[in-house]
Formats: C-alpha cells, structure tokens, sequence
C-alpha cells in the first residue's frame, strides 16, 4: 500500500533544491518529542551525538550532523531493490538526544531514557551516531524487560573487550560485552563481520568463544565471498527479531576516512553496500551506523557513503515491517 499523506515523505529535489532548506535525515520532516503527530510515526531516524567514549581520536559527536546533511543527496527509490520506504512507512527525524559531553554515564542514562520511549510508542529506530558506545544505551532502552535481540554487526573490531582502565569505564571497545552480560543480545544469534587489524591480546575473541558468538575475519569474508558469508548471517539471525550494528571503519579507510579508528584491509563502497542488500529478509528491528568522524574526512566522502548506508539501513527495516 502507497502512503498518499504529503507529510512523511521527503521533500522533492523538484521542487526545492537540495541544498536549500533545513538539513534533516533524507529530507524528512522532523517531529519532536512535543509534536502532535509523533504517534503516527512508524520509524524514526535519531542521532546521537557523542563521542565521550572514544579511546583514542575524537570527532564522531559531529557525525550525525554531517550524516544529515549528506543525506538530503538522496533520492526517494532505491535503484537497485525498487523500494520506495517513504511510500510505505511513515518515517521522521526524531532529532538528536542531547547527551552530557562530560559524563559518559548520564550520556548513556539519556539515551536509554529516549529509546524507551519511542519503543513504548512503537516506533523503531534508525540511529546515526556518535561513538560505538552508543549503540548500548539503544540496547537497553529498546530491549529492557524484553527477550534478547538477535545482532548483525558490520566492524572492523569486536567491541568485546572487557572495560578499559581496572575494570572502570565503558569505552567504545565494549558495547557488545556489555550487551551479552546485560542479557540484551542473544549470543547464539550474533554475527560480526569484517575484523581486522591489530590487536591487545585475545579476550574479545576468548569471550566470542566461551559465548557462542561468531565472528567473521576480513579475510574469510574476502576467501568466501560475500553473498555465502550473508546466508550464513541470516541462518545465525533467523527469523527472530534483529538489531543491525553498521561500524564505518568496517570500509577501508582509502574509501571512508573519516572515521577515529580505521583499519587497512576493508571492504571498498561497493562491497559495503551490497553486504546490507544481501541481507534482505532478514527481521531488522532496529539499526545504526556509527563512528563517522567529520575533522578526519575532508571531502566529506565518509558521510555521504554513510548516509547512502543509512538509506540501504532503511530499506531493510521497511521491508521487515512490512513483510
């Protein structure tokens, strides 16, 4: 069914240019928390702008608003699939969540707060970030009190590693450790692919093992190929619901530079594109792309190759929502 109210629909590039206009996420309206409309949307595109867990190089708190201003390049179709989400579902900025920019645990207190509540209106969200850490506050406000989600993690590194500094602070290395110790994710149906690159030691690896989750090197998914290493992720994913977790460092960095923590030896636009669409079918509830770092990509190609993600990201909630 074709959705006929103007509202939720981006605005055309035929009638205002694209770069004028108040920049949101692909050109949609933005309804905030007070909005009269917010309980009709059905998926809501939010950011997160934070990076107060990076262990290293800052910048991903800018990511979001570079992500939406490259967005508004997009067009309402997909090319190749033919899916058109905003005539299918109503979509919206949500905005951004304002975090703390000098507490980490207030920040994650914040966004937990919010991702309650457009879960208990039923809305589902697609999250431009921010840091990886991020994406645990997503977790608990979406999964509390709920069974486990099922995870599709696109990185160049596990983020499994036990808290930084004495067993103290949550850093963008640790999410998912987190998320599994918590009982937000359900191990059995998690997948991580693309991780590459140096290492401290094995206890990302070793908590993998001891817990069921597979991890998918570079290397194999380069041996394998990607259209078999994606059946294999959507076997792990069944048919339960899945959070999809896209880390821009999972593309080379000659590709998407712009980015805190890259790593040589990833995957080139093309093959971080056709990964998402090989992933049709799959019960994607939720997702976000994160770690886009706007004072490391100069000519702003990181951001529109995550935005061109993001749209790819949507599309594949669209069609899970709507079967």
């Amino acid at each position: 069914m074709t959705r006929t109210d103007p509202f939720f629909h981006p605005v055309s590039g035929m009638e205002l240019p694209r770069f004028a206009g108040l920049a949101t996420f692909m050109r949609l309206p933005h309804v905030g928390p007070d909005h009269p409309r917010l309980d009709e949307v059905e998926i809501g595109i939010v950011g997160l702008p934070f990076d107060g867990a990076v262990s290293n190089r800052p910048g991903a708190r800018h990511g979001p608003r570079a992500l939406r201003d490259a967005s508004t390049m997009l067009r309402a179709q997909n090319g190749a699939t033919g899916v058109r989400p905003f005539d299918a579902v109503a979509c919206a900025d949500l905005g951004d969540v304002g975090p703390n920019p000098v507490d980490v645990m207030d920040t994650l207190g914040r966004f937990e707060a919010f991702y309650a509540g457009i879960a208990a209106r039923g809305i589902r969200p697609l999250t431009a970030g921010g840091d990886h850490l991020c994406t645990l506050p997503v977790l608990r406000g979406l999964v509390k009190g709920k069974p486990p989600l099922g995870l599709i993690h696109f990185d160049s590194h596990t983020d499994l590693y036990p808290v930084y500094f004495g067993g103290k602070v949550l850093t963008h290395g640790n999410p998912f450790r987190v998320a599994v110790e918590e009982g937000l994710l359900d191990p059995a149906r998690m997948i991580q692919i693309g991780i590459r690159g140096t290492t401290y030691d094995n206890a990302d690896v070793d908590f993998a093992r001891a817990n069921g989750i597979r991890i998918v090197r570079a290397e194999e998914l380069f041996a394998r190929g990607i259209p078999d290493v994606m059946a294999e992720a959507r076997d792990i994913a069944g048919e339960g619901e899945t959070y999809l977790s896209y880390d821009i460092d999972f593309v080379d960095p000659s590709v998407a530079p712009g980015t805190g923590t890259p790593e040589w030896g990833g995957p080139i636009a093309r093959e971080a594109i056709e990964v998402l669409r090989a992933l049709r079918g799959v019960n994607i509830v939720a997702a976000d792309l994160v770690e886009v770092s706007p004072p490391f990509d100069a000519a702003g190609n990181t951001a529109w190759l995550g935005a061109s993600l993001m749209f790819e990201l949507l599309c594949l909630m669209v069609e899970a929502k709507v079967g």
